[in-house]
């Protein structure tokens, strides 16, 4: 980039809040330790999302039953489940399922209370939860908040306790199902460790720059046709 447009670059970061899929950095050091977004934290009793055009959380629905997120649930900014990530959980799973086209999600487990959504957090990813929805590919990262005094500790997801995974996975199978469907929607068909979980990650942010490019290309095709 010119320096011109590298000034008006950092002028638009200053003035204007940066959108958290697309203005946001997944971090350097990526994926071995992330920057994400948090939308839902467990004293949520309604489904905050990001709305993909504004990048404002929105109330996305309230719970419609009992299961509480037993974690921070958020996503990986500049990821894409699509071509890449949908091969290898085709691959692993023996099915053709294709990427659900949303960001990567993510839930961090941490001792801490945190009481709102809508913020930054660095955690590390230790494993994580491949779910299919329907044909689409589903994956949850797990990963543990950075520092954290209780799970900061953990390297890879056979060192969190079962009670713990089986919340997780009891959740995202149960939290869409009505009491009268008797086969569930969403199915939990692996868990995998850490490396899986940098794989998928890699191909995610893969998939979004395909798509998408990134914010310094995008802008820079900007201010070319605007001159």
């Amino acid at each position: 980039m010119k320096q011109p447009d590298i000034a008006l670059w950092k002028l638009l970061g200053v003035l204007y809040k940066p959108h958290p899929w697309h203005g946001v950095s997944p971090g350097s050091d990526a994926p071995k330790v992330l920057q994400c977004f948090v939308e839902v934290v467990p004293s949520d009793t309604v489904k905050y999302e990001i709305d993909k055009v504004t990048g404002y959380l929105k109330l996305d629905r309230p719970q419609k039953y009992s299961s509480i997120c037993p974690a921070l649930y958020g996503f990986v900014p500049q990821t894409l489940c699509a071509e890449r990530v949908a091969e290898f959980s085709s691959l692993q799973t023996g099915r053709k399922l294709e990427g659900d086209g949303d960001p990567l999600d993510i839930c961090i487990l941490t001792d801490r209370p945190i009481h709102h959504g809508n913020l930054l957090v660095d955690c590390i990813p230790i494993g994580g939860l491949r779910m299919v929805d329907q044909n689409e590919a589903d994956d949850k990262i797990v990963a543990v908040l950075k520092n954290d005094a209780s799970y900061g500790a953990l390297t890879d997801i056979d060192q969190v306790a079962r009670p713990i995974l089986d919340r997780l996975r009891h959740y995202f199978v149960s939290y869409k199902q009505s009491p009268d469907v008797e086969v569930p929607t969403c199915e939990i068909t692996h868990v995998y460790g850490r490396e899986e979980a940098h794989e998928v990650i890699v191909r995610s942010l893969a998939d979004y720059h395909q798509l998408f490019g990134s914010i310094e290309e995008m802008l820079s095709t900007a201010l070319e046709a605007a001159r």
